[in-house]
């Protein structure tokens, strides 16, 4: 039996991908290491708890020691590795979380996967999640590729660069079989509700502002969750060793556009006269190093491998505010930090 560590696999992309491994591959072990921060979530993942092919483990990528006493005991045969901190603005607030997650974090999961298979890569594969942000920023024309060059621009995304490169380095120094990705903005069930889409779903139906920053023309382009999982799936199986891909939703929005199509959703949804949403909406005081424009060219993925979103942004939208609206008690425990109560440690 295969054995796959996810790392960060309580969290919001890796949750989708933890689901996506047990239910399609019950010949593989996935084993999700998760440290359970304020955005690990085991109720992301109670569906597949208590299969036969699932391990949960709770440690934390920061701890080489305990990593490598994991390796030693799982003997895991590959790595999916998501766990990270993501958000930029708590990136802009301390810096060196970042810095030791998603920098010291991926260099001891590259040491223990090194120490543990240097003498024999066959089979063997580190497959690590990136971001578009390491591209830094697009003016009003053009697409991030695989082979634009790295400007991050804030913390958070220069620690997701930093992760990159050493990735590369491991592969290039020692031989190791690895494949990055980087994708465009996730956006889905289970995100936790300080990112853009959660957090507006949330505050159209507390009647709370809706803050957008700046002038609000901020452009992204935006996956669905469950598309990226597949695409995960299909690169882990398929995708070229030492390779990278981008994964893209092939749609961009200005985020102001964004919150008023999220707004007209949510007026119909919650029986509202149209155009009440959208009264919330309030300008801010724009963030630091806010990059204009992310935009992907997932073309290599699309013809090399065949992939291509299964939703358009408007059906991708409606599917999650539907999700959002129909699991009160899973956002109430956010609100309430009832999740953080959580007392598995781990199942092991």
């Amino acid at each position: 039996m295969k054995k796959i560590l996810v790392t960060g696999g309580a969290g919001f992309i890796g949750s989708h991908v933890v689901r996506q491994l047990v239910k399609a591959y019950p010949s593989y072990h996935i084993f999700n290491l998760d440290a359970l921060t304020y955005a690990g979530n085991l109720d992301n993942i109670a569906d597949v708890a208590f299969e036969p092919n699932y391990t949960f483990i709770k440690a934390d990528i920061v701890d080489a020691d305990g990593l490598e006493a994991l390796f030693i005991k799982h003997q895991f045969d590959n790595v999916i590795h998501l766990a990270a901190e993501s958000h930029v603005d708590r990136s802009i607030k301390d810096s060196t979380a970042f810095v030791q997650t998603n920098v010291i974090g991926t260099l001891n999961l590259l040491n223990a996967f090194k120490k543990m298979w240097q003498t024999n890569w066959e089979g063997k594969l580190f497959y690590h999640i990136s971001t578009d942000e390491v591209y830094g920023s697009l003016g009003a024309e053009g697409l991030f590729t695989e082979t634009t060059s790295y400007d991050p621009n804030s913390p958070y995304s220069a620690s997701k660069a930093s992760s990159d490169h050493f990735v590369r380095a491991f592969g290039e120094t020692y031989g190791m079989p690895y494949i990055i990705s980087n994708c465009s903005n996730n956006y889905g069930p289970n995100q936790f509700p300080e990112k853009l889409i959660p957090l507006f779903i949330q505050n159209c139906i507390d009647n709370k502002a809706l803050p957008v920053y700046g002038d609000g023309k901020y452009t992204r382009d935006w996956l669905f969750v469950q598309d990226h999982a597949v695409a995960i799936d299909l690169i882990f199986h398929q995708g070229k060793l030492k390779s990278t891909y981008n994964i893209g939703g092939f749609n961009e929005w200005q985020n102001i556009d964004l919150v008023h199509l999220l707004c007209q959703i949510m007026d119909t949804k919650l029986n509202r006269k149209s155009g009440e949403s959208a009264k919330l909406i309030t300008y801010v005081t724009d963030r630091p190093g806010h990059d204009l424009r992310y935009a992907i060219d997932a073309t290599k993925l699309n013809s090399e491998l065949g992939w291509k979103p299964s939703v358009t942004f408007e059906q991708g939208l409606e599917q999650t505010i539907d999700w959002y609206l129909n699991n009160e008690k899973w956002l109430s425990r956010i609100k309430t930090g009832a999740y953080r109560m959580q007392t598995i440690e781990s199942s092991e």
